[in-house]
């Protein structure tokens, strides 16, 4: 008798940590999101990360029933707005629109980076890629890949971005070490900046997100001399790849995705990861993303967090090429 009653007790103890396990943490994430959501862009408004943060948290918003309210909090290359959500709570009601700026370069940029892109956040999944094009001035005296290194050979060459440490300067820099030639570096406060000075002729090329310049290409104050991405962009078919002209596994694209605070539960992860895939699969988030010049790159959770290792390591070795010591 006595055996059964131990055995009674023990059943009743795991019925009541189940429950425990359930109620309230366990219910909470079921549940989730049960209150507004804050979706943090560590941009100005207006640009194209907080752009696409629009977009994406209307669509979340329209499938799990409850207001991502998207809140800027620009500065210091976005290390403002990331290092605020790596601090915020991990329960999954603050969310991040994750850069390559903050997450890939700015570990080579900064020597006291106040987070951790890998220990501090949880990835969801990767949302947009930002292709890196190069482009030269219309009466620039090459077409291809291979001309601008023979010209670059011959004499001096020049070139904009964006700013020391920017994205366009640090492609530019992977492009140049792997041609195997060098050009002056003309740095301007921004891309808005830099392209007068690239169509009037002051610089010969340069490297910005294919957004930025695509307006500029169909007006015909531009050329576009390659793309970044491994395979052509549907965006701009005809624009071949610079791998494709002899730069063997070139590859310079700027992403945008969502991300959490570390140790936010797998539950609410996964859910936000589902509903972004499948987001990104329908017809109308595909022309969305395509009149806005992304390409749509939703992914496991497990790759985008792979993806992003890789990209650190990546962006890491550019800067080092550029002789970018950390601030």
């Amino acid at each position: 008798m006595p055996l059964i009653r131990r055995r009674q007790g023990l059943l009743a103890l795991a019925s009541c940590a189940a429950l425990l396990a359930l109620t309230p943490h366990g219910h909470a994430q079921a549940d989730y999101p049960s209150r507004p959501v804050r979706l943090i862009v560590p941009i100005a408004a207006g640009q194209a990360t907080d752009i696409l943060a629009r977009v994406v948290a209307e669509q979340l918003s329209r499938s799990l029933g409850q207001p991502f309210v998207v809140e800027n909090k620009a500065g210091a290359g976005t290390t403002i707005g990331t290092d605020f959500v790596a601090k915020a709570p991990p329960d999954g009601y603050t969310l991040l629109m994750a850069t390559s700026a903050g997450f890939a370069a700015a570990p080579a940029l900064y020597a006291k980076l106040p987070y951790d892109p890998v220990r501090d956040f949880a990835p969801i999944s990767n949302v947009g890629l930002v292709i890196q094009t190069m482009v030269a001035s219309r009466e620039a005296p090459f077409d291809n890949v291979q001309e601008f290194i023979a010209k670059a050979k011959a004499g001096s060459m020049s070139y904009a971005s964006a700013g020391n440490g920017s994205t366009s300067h640090l492609a530019t820099e992977m492009f140049l070490h792997q041609a195997g030639v060098e050009a002056v570096h003309v740095p301007f406060k921004g891309a808005a900046e830099a392209q007068p000075q690239l169509i009037g002729g002051q610089v010969q090329f340069m490297f910005d997100a294919l957004p930025a310049v695509l307006p500029q290409v169909r007006a015909g104050k531009l050329k576009v001399i390659g793309v970044g991405s491994a395979q052509r962009t549907p965006l701009l078919p005809e624009a071949p790849t610079l791998a494709e002209q002899g730069l063997k596994g070139f590859e310079a694209v700027g992403w945008i995705g969502l991300a959490a605070p570390a140790k936010t539960p797998h539950a609410v992860l996964d859910k936000l990861n589902k509903e972004v895939q499948r987001a990104l699969a329908t017809p109308e988030m595909q022309e969305r993303l395509k009149a806005l010049s992304f390409t749509p790159a939703a992914d496991t959770r497990e790759h985008f967090a792979a993806f992003i290792a890789s990209e650190i390591g990546k962006w890491g070795q550019a800067a080092k090429n550029a002789r970018i010591a950390p601030q």
